[in-house]
Protein backbone atom coordinates (compact mmCIF):
# COMPACT_ATOMS: atom_id res chain seq x y z
CA UNK A 1 0.00 0.00 0.00
CA UNK A 2 1.36 3.76 -0.76
CA UNK A 3 0.77 7.62 0.14
CA UNK A 4 1.69 9.51 -2.87
CA UNK A 5 2.22 13.35 -2.11
CA UNK A 6 1.91 16.04 -4.66
CA UNK A 7 2.83 20.15 -4.79
CA UNK A 8 0.17 21.33 -1.83
CA UNK A 9 2.10 19.30 1.00
CA UNK A 10 -0.80 16.40 0.42
CA UNK A 11 -0.17 13.20 3.02
CA UNK A 12 -2.80 10.80 1.32
CA UNK A 13 -2.57 7.52 3.66
CA UNK A 14 -4.43 4.48 2.07
CA UNK A 15 -6.40 2.87 4.95
CA UNK A 16 -4.30 0.04 6.71
CA UNK A 17 -0.58 0.81 5.93
CA UNK A 18 0.54 0.43 8.46
CA UNK A 19 2.41 3.62 9.16
CA UNK A 20 3.20 4.65 12.59
CA UNK A 21 0.56 7.13 13.76
CA UNK A 22 2.27 10.92 14.08
CA UNK A 23 1.11 14.48 13.11
CA UNK A 24 1.73 15.79 9.63
CA UNK A 25 3.31 19.53 9.65
CA UNK A 26 4.91 20.77 6.10
CA UNK A 27 6.88 23.14 8.29
CA UNK A 28 9.38 23.18 11.21
CA UNK A 29 7.38 23.93 14.47
CA UNK A 30 8.92 24.68 17.97
CA UNK A 31 9.99 21.75 20.31
CA UNK A 32 11.21 21.60 24.18
CA UNK A 33 14.76 24.06 24.57
CA UNK A 34 14.55 25.56 20.91
CA UNK A 35 16.18 28.65 21.13
CA UNK A 36 13.91 30.27 18.54
CA UNK A 37 10.27 29.69 17.28
CA UNK A 38 11.18 28.92 13.55
CA UNK A 39 7.42 30.29 12.79
CA UNK A 40 8.61 33.48 13.63
CA UNK A 41 9.36 36.20 10.95
CA UNK A 42 12.65 38.24 11.95
CA UNK A 43 14.47 38.91 8.59
CA UNK A 44 13.92 42.07 7.13
CA UNK A 45 12.50 42.01 3.16
CA UNK A 46 14.44 43.10 0.17
CA UNK A 47 12.94 46.50 -1.74
CA UNK A 48 13.36 44.94 -5.19
CA UNK A 49 9.67 46.40 -6.22
CA UNK A 50 10.59 47.08 -10.03
CA UNK A 51 14.17 44.89 -10.65
CA UNK A 52 14.15 41.80 -10.21
CA UNK A 53 15.86 40.07 -7.43
CA UNK A 54 20.06 39.92 -8.55
CA UNK A 55 23.48 39.93 -6.77
CA UNK A 56 24.61 43.36 -5.56
CA UNK A 57 21.11 45.32 -5.55
CA UNK A 58 18.90 42.86 -3.34
CA UNK A 59 19.95 42.15 0.24
CA UNK A 60 19.04 38.70 0.34
CA UNK A 61 21.61 37.89 -2.32
CA UNK A 62 24.74 39.22 -1.26
CA UNK A 63 27.13 36.68 -2.40
CA UNK A 64 25.66 35.49 -5.84
CA UNK A 65 22.40 33.70 -7.43
CA UNK A 66 21.39 30.77 -5.36
CA UNK A 67 19.57 29.22 -8.49
CA UNK A 68 19.49 29.23 -12.04
CA UNK A 69 16.91 30.09 -14.45
CA UNK A 70 15.44 26.42 -14.25
CA UNK A 71 15.21 27.01 -10.46
CA UNK A 72 18.05 24.12 -9.64
CA UNK A 73 20.27 24.82 -7.28
CA UNK A 74 23.76 26.01 -8.54
CA UNK A 75 26.53 24.76 -6.70
CA UNK A 76 25.90 20.75 -5.84
CA UNK A 77 27.09 17.93 -5.07
CA UNK A 78 30.96 17.03 -5.70
CA UNK A 79 31.23 20.45 -8.05
CA UNK A 80 31.65 22.67 -4.49
CA UNK A 81 34.43 21.91 -2.20
CA UNK A 82 31.54 23.26 0.73
CA UNK A 83 27.86 24.21 1.24
CA UNK A 84 27.28 27.09 0.62
CA UNK A 85 24.69 29.59 3.01
CA UNK A 86 21.54 30.10 1.15
CA UNK A 87 19.00 32.63 1.61
CA UNK A 88 15.51 33.10 0.32
CA UNK A 89 13.45 35.85 -0.37
CA UNK A 90 10.57 36.35 2.59
CA UNK A 91 7.57 37.60 3.12
CA UNK A 92 8.63 41.04 4.19
CA UNK A 93 10.17 40.97 0.66
CA UNK A 94 8.59 43.72 -1.69
CA UNK A 95 9.82 41.08 -4.96
CA UNK A 96 6.69 38.99 -6.34
CA UNK A 97 5.86 35.34 -5.22
CA UNK A 98 7.39 34.23 -9.06
CA UNK A 99 10.87 35.61 -8.08
CA UNK A 100 13.37 33.10 -9.15
CA UNK A 101 14.80 33.27 -5.40
CA UNK A 102 11.64 31.79 -3.81
CA UNK A 103 12.18 28.40 -4.97
CA UNK A 104 12.18 25.70 -0.97
CA UNK A 105 9.28 27.70 0.24
CA UNK A 106 7.01 26.98 -2.76
CA UNK A 107 6.83 23.28 -1.30
CA UNK A 108 7.05 20.19 -3.21
CA UNK A 109 6.68 20.46 -7.08
CA UNK A 110 7.15 16.66 -7.73
CA UNK A 111 4.83 13.86 -7.26
CA UNK A 112 6.21 11.61 -4.30
CA UNK A 113 5.17 8.41 -2.68
CA UNK A 114 5.56 6.65 0.51
CA UNK A 115 5.78 3.01 -0.33
CA UNK A 116 7.45 -0.48 1.73
CA UNK A 117 10.93 -1.63 1.09
CA UNK A 118 12.01 -5.10 1.13
CA UNK A 119 14.21 -4.70 3.84
CA UNK A 120 14.55 -1.16 4.96
CA UNK A 121 10.80 -0.65 6.16
CA UNK A 122 8.69 2.71 4.89
CA UNK A 123 10.44 4.56 2.42
CA UNK A 124 10.20 7.55 -0.42
CA UNK A 125 10.04 7.45 -3.96
CA UNK A 126 9.57 9.89 -6.61
CA UNK A 127 7.41 8.99 -9.71
CA UNK A 128 8.30 12.32 -11.61
CA UNK A 129 11.83 12.61 -13.27
CA UNK A 130 13.49 15.25 -11.17
CA UNK A 131 16.48 17.11 -13.11
CA UNK A 132 19.66 17.44 -10.74
CA UNK A 133 19.53 20.54 -8.53
CA UNK A 134 16.01 20.92 -8.52
CA UNK A 135 14.59 21.05 -5.02
CA UNK A 136 12.81 17.93 -3.52
CA UNK A 137 11.42 18.02 0.18
CA UNK A 138 12.10 19.22 2.82
CA UNK A 139 12.86 17.42 6.82
CA UNK A 140 10.81 18.94 8.88
CA UNK A 141 9.58 18.33 12.31
CA UNK A 142 10.23 19.63 16.06
CA UNK A 143 13.04 22.18 16.55
CA UNK A 144 14.70 21.17 19.54
CA UNK A 145 17.46 21.96 22.54
CA UNK A 146 19.99 19.63 22.84
CA UNK A 147 19.25 19.05 26.16
CA UNK A 148 16.08 17.58 24.88
CA UNK A 149 17.77 16.00 22.10
CA UNK A 150 20.20 14.08 24.80
CA UNK A 151 16.66 13.12 26.62
CA UNK A 152 15.41 11.44 23.72
CA UNK A 153 18.05 9.41 22.56
CA UNK A 154 18.60 8.29 25.93
CA UNK A 155 15.13 7.12 26.12
CA UNK A 156 15.53 5.01 22.51
CA UNK A 157 16.04 1.04 22.62
CA UNK A 158 17.45 -0.63 20.24
CA UNK A 159 13.99 -1.37 18.27
CA UNK A 160 13.18 1.93 18.17
CA UNK A 161 13.97 4.18 15.23
CA UNK A 162 15.38 7.19 15.32
CA UNK A 163 14.82 10.29 13.30
CA UNK A 164 16.69 13.13 15.10
CA UNK A 165 19.52 14.62 12.77
CA UNK A 166 22.06 17.20 14.26
CA UNK A 167 23.16 19.91 11.79
CA UNK A 168 25.97 21.70 12.29
CA UNK A 169 27.53 24.89 10.38
CA UNK A 170 30.99 26.00 11.11
CA UNK A 171 30.57 29.67 10.37
CA UNK A 172 33.69 31.71 10.97
CA UNK A 173 36.19 32.07 13.89
CA UNK A 174 35.41 28.35 15.09
CA UNK A 175 31.58 29.63 16.11
CA UNK A 176 29.17 26.48 14.99
CA UNK A 177 25.67 26.70 14.39
CA UNK A 178 23.75 23.76 15.66
CA UNK A 179 20.00 22.75 14.25
CA UNK A 180 18.58 19.52 16.06
CA UNK A 181 14.91 18.47 14.21
CA UNK A 182 13.24 15.12 15.17
CA UNK A 183 10.14 15.14 12.56
CA UNK A 184 9.53 11.09 15.24
CA UNK A 185 6.21 12.55 16.34
CA UNK A 186 5.62 15.87 14.38
CA UNK A 187 6.99 15.94 10.92
CA UNK A 188 6.63 15.57 6.93
CA UNK A 189 7.58 13.12 4.04
CA UNK A 190 11.24 13.37 4.63
CA UNK A 191 10.90 11.38 8.13
CA UNK A 192 10.72 8.15 5.59
CA UNK A 193 13.75 8.70 3.28
CA UNK A 194 16.13 6.06 4.05
CA UNK A 195 20.17 6.34 3.90
CA UNK A 196 22.30 5.39 1.29
CA UNK A 197 25.78 5.61 0.59
CA UNK A 198 25.59 6.79 -2.30
CA UNK A 199 22.69 9.44 -2.43
CA UNK A 200 20.37 10.88 -4.73
CA UNK A 201 19.46 13.65 -2.77
CA UNK A 202 22.01 16.36 -0.81
CA UNK A 203 20.85 18.58 2.05
CA UNK A 204 21.22 21.93 2.45
CA UNK A 205 20.78 24.46 4.99
CA UNK A 206 17.91 27.52 3.34
CA UNK A 207 16.81 30.20 5.39
CA UNK A 208 14.01 31.94 4.75
CA UNK A 209 12.08 34.16 7.47
CA UNK A 210 14.99 33.62 10.08
CA UNK A 211 17.97 31.94 11.10
CA UNK A 212 16.38 28.64 11.47
CA UNK A 213 17.32 26.70 8.68
CA UNK A 214 14.74 24.89 6.07
CA UNK A 215 16.83 21.41 5.67
CA UNK A 216 16.67 20.91 2.22
CA UNK A 217 16.77 18.41 0.12
CA UNK A 218 17.68 18.83 -3.44
CA UNK A 219 18.40 16.28 -6.41
CA UNK A 220 22.15 15.22 -6.27
CA UNK A 221 21.71 14.01 -9.92
CA UNK A 222 19.05 13.30 -12.32
CA UNK A 223 16.59 10.59 -10.73
CA UNK A 224 14.44 8.81 -12.99
CA UNK A 225 10.60 7.98 -11.64
CA UNK A 226 9.92 4.82 -9.46
CA UNK A 227 13.26 5.63 -8.35
CA UNK A 228 13.95 5.95 -4.45
CA UNK A 229 15.20 8.84 -2.69
CA UNK A 230 18.15 8.94 0.10
CA UNK A 231 20.34 11.30 1.40
CA UNK A 232 23.61 9.73 3.69
CA UNK A 233 22.65 10.21 7.08
CA UNK A 234 26.74 10.80 8.06
CA UNK A 235 26.28 14.35 5.79
CA UNK A 236 29.25 12.89 3.97
CA UNK A 237 28.70 14.07 0.72
CA UNK A 238 30.55 17.51 0.81
CA UNK A 239 32.34 16.31 3.31
CA UNK A 240 35.01 13.87 3.11
CA UNK A 241 35.66 11.02 5.65
CA UNK A 242 37.92 12.58 8.01
CA UNK A 243 39.67 11.54 10.98
CA UNK A 244 36.93 11.72 13.56
CA UNK A 245 34.81 9.59 11.65
CA UNK A 246 37.37 7.10 10.89
CA UNK A 247 37.83 6.94 14.85
CA UNK A 248 33.86 6.45 15.17
CA UNK A 249 34.01 3.47 12.62
CA UNK A 250 35.55 0.85 15.07
CA UNK A 251 34.06 2.04 18.33
CA UNK A 252 33.70 -1.73 19.50
CA UNK A 253 29.45 -1.07 19.39
CA UNK A 254 27.40 -3.51 17.54
CA UNK A 255 25.99 -1.02 14.62
CA UNK A 256 22.87 -1.24 12.77
CA UNK A 257 23.04 -2.95 9.61
CA UNK A 258 23.08 -0.76 5.98
CA UNK A 259 20.71 -1.74 3.20
CA UNK A 260 21.47 0.54 0.68
CA UNK A 261 22.83 -1.92 -1.66
CA UNK A 262 25.38 0.73 -3.45
CA UNK A 263 28.48 -0.66 -4.53
CA UNK A 264 30.48 1.49 -1.99
CA UNK A 265 28.25 0.10 0.85
CA UNK A 266 30.05 0.74 4.05
CA UNK A 267 27.81 -2.12 5.69
CA UNK A 268 26.48 -0.35 8.42
CA UNK A 269 24.43 3.27 9.14
CA UNK A 270 26.33 5.86 10.21
CA UNK A 271 26.79 6.28 13.99
CA UNK A 272 27.58 9.42 15.60
CA UNK A 273 28.31 9.54 19.52
CA UNK A 274 28.83 13.62 19.46
CA UNK A 275 24.87 13.69 20.33
CA UNK A 276 25.67 11.75 23.64
CA UNK A 277 27.65 13.75 24.72
CA UNK A 278 28.21 18.02 24.87
CA UNK A 279 30.04 19.39 21.39
CA UNK A 280 33.20 19.15 21.39
CA UNK A 281 35.47 22.86 21.21
CA UNK A 282 34.72 23.65 17.44
CA UNK A 283 38.07 23.29 14.46
CA UNK A 284 38.49 26.82 13.03
CA UNK A 285 39.77 25.42 9.99
CA UNK A 286 36.23 23.83 9.06
CA UNK A 287 34.84 27.38 8.34
CA UNK A 288 31.79 26.81 5.66
CA UNK A 289 31.37 23.03 6.25
CA UNK A 290 28.22 21.81 7.22
CA UNK A 291 27.76 18.48 8.83
CA UNK A 292 24.12 16.49 9.73
CA UNK A 293 24.28 13.56 11.58
CA UNK A 294 21.20 11.37 12.67
CA UNK A 295 22.72 8.94 15.49
CA UNK A 296 21.42 5.73 15.52
CA UNK A 297 20.76 3.25 18.34
CA UNK A 298 23.45 0.21 18.64
CA UNK A 299 21.97 -2.73 16.98
CA UNK A 300 18.93 -4.05 15.28
CA UNK A 301 17.01 -2.95 11.54
CA UNK A 302 16.96 0.12 9.50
Amino acid sequence: MEAELGGHERCARSPGMGLAPFQYTPDHVAGPGGDTDPTLITFPGCICLKTPCLPGTCSCLRREKNYDDNLCLRHIGSEAKCAEPVFECNVLCQCSDHCRNRVVQRGLQFHLQVFKTDRKGWGLRTLDFIPKGRFVCEYAGEVLGFPEVQRRIQLQTIHDSNYIIAVREHVYNGQVMETFVDPTSIGNIGRFLNHSCEPNLLMIPVRINSMVPKLALFAAKDIVPEEELSYDYSGRFLNLLDSEDKERLDNGKLRKPCYCGAESCAAFLPYDSSLYCPLEKPNTSEEGKVEQKRVWPHSGGE
